[in-house]
């Protein structure tokens, strides 16, 4: 049997969802990228960059960012599988997926504390901080396409702000239609929420190091709690 389909959800829920997990997506990457030498944890692929970067100048060490990706990749995997448990017992999937990338996320934070001050190449607490935060990051990418099939991409906006622009020129070209601008509108909120996360995650890092990543973290227990309490809540009368 496979894991329960997304339960429909209200536009002010799903806008709220988008905006949160797209401020963590933002922020926990640039604290990544910062502490930690330039690695992707959310935009895990754009490691491969860097390290043919890197071997291609024969300097630096590729052994963190050679790591994470299967980390990220068994983070998916290991989401899935949770997923499908859920699904067989007919329990919702949103919150359990949550409190697991919390969990891992408090790991990175934890870890990369310890770490501090990281050096280059990082040491063994700091290869494993590396490899939980691209471990979160991967259950929040498997979670969009298991429990949040009507969100928009959280972790990479890329696609985002193509489809923005598309529409974006539609509209100017004299476009009206209802799609369109809530199409739009979907789009915007995680865009702008992964901007500020990402400079507030810059930011956070210098004053405050690992520490910083309480605020996602909080974010995160904030996100699961609502989704308890909807879950919890009767449903509305047809």
């Amino acid at each position: 049997m496979s894991a329960l389909a997304p339960s429909p959800m209200s536009s002010t829920r799903a806008t709220a969802l988008g905006v949160g997990l797209g401020f963590v997506a933002g922020h926990v990457d640039t604290v990544g990228f910062v502490a930690l030498f330039g690695l992707f944890t959310a935009h895990v692929t754009g490691n491969f960059v860097l390290i043919g970067s890197t071997l291609a100048h024969a300097g630096g060490s590729v052994t963190l960012k050679l790591l994470v990706f299967p980390a990220f990749v068994l983070a998916v995997a290991a989401t899935r599988l949770l997923s499908l448990a859920l699904g067989r017992r007919g329990m919702p999937l949103l919150r359990p997926l949550l409190s697991l990338q919390l969990l891992l996320l408090a790991g990175f934070m934890v870890l990369g504390w310890a770490a501090s001050p990281v050096e280059q190449p990082p040491g063994a607490l700091g290869m494993w901080a590396g490899v939980l935060g691209a471990a979160a990051m991967g259950v929040q990418n498997a979670a969009a396409k298991l429990a949040l099939g009507q969100l928009v991409p959280t972790t990479v906006m890329t696609g985002n702000v193509t489809q923005l622009v598309i529409d974006a020129v539609d509209l100017l070209r004299g476009a009206s239609d209802a799609v369109l601008r809530e199409r739009m509108r979907r789009f915007v909120g995680p865009i702008l929420a992964f901007t500020v996360g990402a400079v507030g995650g810059g930011f956070g890092y210098l004053a405050l190091g690992f520490a910083s990543l309480l605020l996602p973290i909080g974010l995160l227990a904030a996100l699961a709690l609502t989704e308890r309490t909807a879950a919890a809540a009767p449903a509305a009368p047809r």
